[in-house]
Formats: structure tokens, sequence, C-alpha cells
């Protein structure tokens, strides 16, 4: 089969190859998260059901995931236009830093949330540093990249001329606009706010940090559930309804998703034009917004970072090098951080290679959604219901004294099941856009599989693996939800170490826990920005 790149024997190795990516699935999420669910269909889920702090927690996840979509979208809309519609020096810039929220730790945007709202803080003097305000603000200041991503990439390749010829027939720029570009940019618009809902409805570290156990979602529920009560039966229940409702916006968001990338298949045109004297005016009232919804947050993050029992300076960072006083930490901070980084590299190299083969068989054939369904499943399941599932049925010894429990195992695993969507999601459009005649061509050219992997895909796929990469890192890095139950205290991870400090008495642990957050956040974002100058062209993993 040397004429061909597809031969028998490449098959049965592909084949062979899936036996990785699927079986890794099967043990760290399929097997946890399905025992936990069946758990919640046979055993107390009528008293579940029957309680009322069910339904105010699943009432409380819906009406913030709701409110904080449409917060996401309204702002969402005004960016993408100005950073994807008119071109203007510094927009590469702009957008990179856009993109900076989405990556970040959701403990470290909690806690920015809180510093910048507390009464001391920059914006204290608006007295809503308690209630559901600074939970929903945090949740716009997470989402609002994937808007401007997400729309911003449609209204690009949108035909000017529509909106053209409908301002040449005497319509205003409003009415263009609402008539021609919305309808046209409809698609882009219901996808990017069914994924907004599915990430705001799993917002576990914000509303565990920023509700203090006075707003409750299904997802803080369940933590208090088994860390509160031990009732493992009632969590398995509210895992059900969690896994309902995400899968209910997870269905949302891929019909939304097909009908978008159908209209992107019918015009792959570059819509973008120069900015004129007028777009300077709309754009700053588009991106101010945006900027002081990011910007705020992380100066206030900063400014108290650097505000110590004796006033201003860097004993909180420095700190971070000892045992905090008075705090159930066991290790530095410093040490959570390489603990923290350690077990980043491993989950998004095992995210990365598996999440390769998974992509590399989807993109090949059409009869692969089955395997495209079974790499998303994990966005469709909460990671607190990853990181539950896992304690309930893998913290344990296997035969011959291997030691499955281990946190420098169970940890990588549970934050690369966390990953491993992403990392398939930014990879499939760049192997599906790899024409089948190149593979082909150097086939019948006498080149074996692995030569025609490495001289026709690997050109086009080296710079979307570096946004894949950069995204499991940086997941993995902040993953809080599946890891808060997987951890052991004797072996933290920097946002565990963080939610430790908040919660114990003490300004030292609460300065220590700012300049931490401070450490994490910049870790991040070198990683982002490592990956953003690695990659050639926009890739949006979603």
């Amino acid at each position: 089969m040397t004429g061909t790149v597809d031969g028998t024997g490449t098959r049965v190795k592909r084949g062979a190859l899936l036996v990785l990516p699927l079986g890794f699935l099967c043990l760290f999420f399929l097997w946890p998260a399905g025992t936990l669910l069946w758990r919640g269909l046979s055993e107390g889920s009528s008293e579940a059901l029957a309680s009322g702090r069910t339904w105010n927690a699943l009432a409380t996840t819906l009406a913030l995931a709701s409110v904080g979509m449409a917060g996401s979208v309204l702002l969402g809309l005004g960016s993408a236009w100005a950073l994807y519609h008119i071109r203007w020096r510094g927009q590469a810039v702009a957008r990179a830093l856009v993109t900076v929220p989405f990556v970040l730790p959701t403990v470290v945007v909690a806690v920015a949330f809180g510093a910048l709202l507390r009464p001391s803080g920059l914006l204290g003097f608006l007295g809503v540093d308690q209630g559901v305000t600074p939970i929903v603000a945090a949740m716009v200041f997470f989402n609002v990249s994937v808007v401007t991503r997400i729309v911003g990439g449609t209204w690009a390749s949108l035909d000017p001329g529509t909106s053209i010829a409908a301002r040449t027939l005497g319509a205003s720029r409003w009415t263009a606009f609402r008539l021609v570009t919305l309808p046209a940019l409809g698609p882009a618009i219901a996808a990017s706010a069914a994924i907004v809902f599915l990430f705001c409805s799993t917002s576990f570290g914000i509303v565990l940090v920023l509700g203090g156990g006075r707003t409750n979602t299904v997802e803080t529920e369940i933590w208090a559930q088994v860390r509160q009560f031990l009732n493992l039966e009632t969590a398995s229940t509210l895992a059900l309804l969690q896994v309902t409702v995400v899968a209910l916006a997870l269905a949302a968001a891929g019909w939304a998703q097909t009908r978008r990338e159908r209209s992107l298949t019918r015009a792959r045109i570059d819509g973008t034009r120069p900015a004129t004297r007028s777009d300077v005016r709309l754009s700053v009232l588009a991106l101010a917004p945006v900027a002081l919804l990011i910007g705020l947050p992380l100066i206030g993050l900063a400014e108290r970072s650097l505000h110590t029992r004796s006033g201003w300076g860097l004993g909180n960072y420095g700190a971070l090098l000892t045992i905090p006083d008075r705090s159930n930490l066991p290790v530095p901070v410093w040490r959570t951080a390489l603990t923290s980084l350690e077990s980043a590299t491993i989950a998004a190299t095992v995210a990365f290679a598996l999440g390769l083969i998974l992509a590399s068989a989807v993109a090949r054939s059409t009869r692969s959604r089955w395997l495209d369904g079974i790499a998303m499943l994990p966005l469709g399941v909460s990671a607190v219901i990853v990181g539950l599932g896992i304690l309930v049925t893998l913290y344990r010894p296997l035969p011959g004294g291997f030691d499955l429990g281990d946190p420098r195992i169970l940890v990588p695993a549970a934050q690369a099941v966390v990953a491993l969507p992403l990392v398939v999601r930014s990879l499939i459009p760049t192997l599906r856009s790899i024409p089948p005649d190149l593979r082909a061509a150097a086939a019948t050219l006498g080149a074996s599989p692995r030569r025609v992997w490495w001289r026709v895909d690997w050109p086009i796929i080296k710079r979307p693996i570096g946004v894949a990469l950069g995204f499991a890192f940086a997941v993995s890095l902040g993953e809080f939800g599946a890891t808060s139950f997987v951890t052991r205290p004797d072996h933290p991870t920097l946002p565990t170490a963080i939610y430790r400090l908040l919660n114990r008495p003490g300004v030292e642990n609460v300065g220590t826990a700012f300049a931490a957050c401070v450490l994490l956040a910049t870790l991040t974002a070198v990683i982002m920005i490592v990956a953003e100058r690695w990659r050639g062209r926009e890739v949006v993993p979603w």
C-alpha cells in the first residue's frame, strides 16, 4: 500500500493508538463520573430532591449563569467590532490582553474582585462587596474574551458589500447593523452565549471564594455536602443535576457552533477594513468598559498584595518563601508553586499527546464523530464532579502495591481530563484544513506515513500546537474544582494553598494569599504570552 496514506497497516496502527486516549478517559473520567452519577440515581435522590437547599442552589446557578452570559455578550459585541472588524496599530496586543482573563485561574479572578470591592478597596465606595454583584462581575470578566473571539472571528469574515449596499440605499449606520450585520452574526452570538452560559454555570472557584457560604450554586453545594456534611448520596444527586444543566448548555453550544461553522464556510473572505477617524470614538466607547473590567481587578489585586501590617512593602512576597504562621500549609508557598508547575507540565503533556491522537482521528474521517463526542464529554461534566468521582473510585491502592491514590498521579490526571477538550478543539480546525491531496501525493512519491506526517502535517499544525499546549498548561496550572478534591493536605497545589490561606485568620495569611495570586497570575500570563508568540494565526479552542 505504498501509494496510499491510509493503508490497512496504517489504519490498524492508528486504531491501536486510539486505545491510549480512550483508555485514559475510561479510567480517569468515565468510570469515576459514571460511578458518581449512578450513585445519584440509586441512593438518596428523593431526599436530596425534596430539599429546599437543592432547588435554591439550582435556581441560583441558572440565574447567575444567565446574568453572566448577558453581561458577557453585551460587552463582547462591542470589543469584537473594535478588535476584529476594523484594523489599527497595536490591535494584536489588545487582542492578547483581552484573552488573558479567560486563562486566569478562577481563584485568582475571585480574589482580585474581592480585593477591588472590599470596603477599603479601589471600588469599596460602591458597597457591593457582598451578594451576587461581585460574582456576576467576575463571571463577565472571565468570559468576555470568549464572546469577543467567537463573534469577532465571524465579524472579520462577513462580506462588507451587503452593509455598504444598505447604507447606499439610505439606511443609517445603526439600521444597517440591525438589519444586515446582526442577523449574519446571529449564529456566532448564539454559540458564544451558549458557551459562556456553560462556563458561568461551572464557575466553582468564583462562587466559592466570593459567595462566602452565603451564595450557593450546585457546585458549591456539592462541595458543602462532601466537606461539611460528609453526605456523598446528596452530593451524587446534585452532581446529576449539574450534569443535566451543563449537558443542555453543551448541546445548545454544539448546535449554535454548527450553524456558525456553516456560515463561515459560505464566506471565507476578509471583511475587515482600516479604522477611520469616525471609528475612534466608537472604539473607545466599546473598549473602555472592557479595559476597566479587566484592568481594575488586576490593579486591585496587585495593590492589596503590597499592603502589609506595617504599611506598604514586599513583605507578603517574602512570606512566600516561608511556612505562613497560623496556617494549615505544611510547606512554603513557593513549594506549592513548584508542585503546581510539575503537575501542570505532566497534565499538559498528557492532554496534548492524547488530544493530538483524538484530533487527528476526528479530522481524518467524517465517520469519527463519536470520537469527537467522547473527547468533548469532560466539557459536559463539571470539574467538581470529575474530582469527586476520582475521590470516590480511585483513591485506593491497586493489587500489586501500586498506589493509584497518590496525588502525584491523580492531580495531573484530573487536570489532563479538564484540559483535553481544549486541546482537541484547538487542533481539529487546522488538521481538517490540510488537503488530503497533499498527503496522497507524498505517499505516491514513496513517503512513509510517518514521513508524510512530518513533511505535510507538521509544518501546518506546529503553530496551533503552541496554542494547544499553552491552553492546556494554563488551565492545568490554575485548575481548582477537581484538584480541590483529589489533592491531599500535605501535597497542596498553588490554587488550593491560596484558598486555605484566605480561610485562615490573620492579616499575614491573607496578604500571603494575595501575593500568591499575583504569582499564579504572572505564571499564567507568561505561559499565554509565549503561546501567542508561537502561533501564526487565530485559533479558538471551542
